[in-house]
């Protein structure tokens, strides 16, 4: 019988792109809300985010974000998020950063006490493009409390932190 001492080993293995199998991402873009998409009046302004379908943004990580060039007052910025109050989570970014944006802020929710003692693989390779901030943020996260860290694959893994 052939034995999986991967699996016997109990490392944990954390996948940044498994991680946003589970997001729900989703952009408003406010040059919708804007007076011929160049100017924020008021009264229009407030009538038209009023209006908008903001439930559809429940539970999602969201990017708000402006597709033209228009100065926006902060209050606008402010509006916009107070509808937004159900979204998981939403940030000014372009809705090209947003899947950096969920898995940092996932990271940011582990819980440390899971971690403890433990030896952690946090996976490399895969179909999504993530800046070394994630990582940078695992190992912050995760580095005060474990027993080992390690980049790459369960066969296959580059030692990042031993403890002492």
């Amino acid at each position: 019988m052939i034995e999986n001492k991967i699996t016997k080993s109990g490392l944990i293995t954390l996948d940044a792109e498994e991680m946003l199998q589970s997001a729900d991402l989703a952009s408003v873009d406010i040059k919708q809300f804007l007076w011929q998409e160049l100017v924020v009046k008021e009264k229009e302004f407030r009538q038209q985010t009023t209006e908008f379908n903001w439930a559809q943004f429940k539970n999602k990580y969201v990017a708000v974000f402006l597709s033209v060039d228009a100065i926006i007052p902060h209050w606008a910025y402010m509006l916009i998020a107070s509808y937004l109050g159900e979204a998981k989570q939403c940030y000014f970014i372009q809705p090209e950063h947003l899947q950096e944006a969920a898995v940092l802020n996932m990271i940011d929710a582990l819980k440390q006490e899971e971690f403890e003692g433990q030896r952690v693989i946090i996976k490399g390779c895969g179909n999504v493009d993530l800046s070394p901030a994630v990582y940078i943020r695992f190992t912050q996260k995760l580095k005060p409390v474990v027993k080992s860290l390690m980049f790459g694959e369960p066969c296959s893994t580059v030692p990042i932190y031993k403890k002492k």
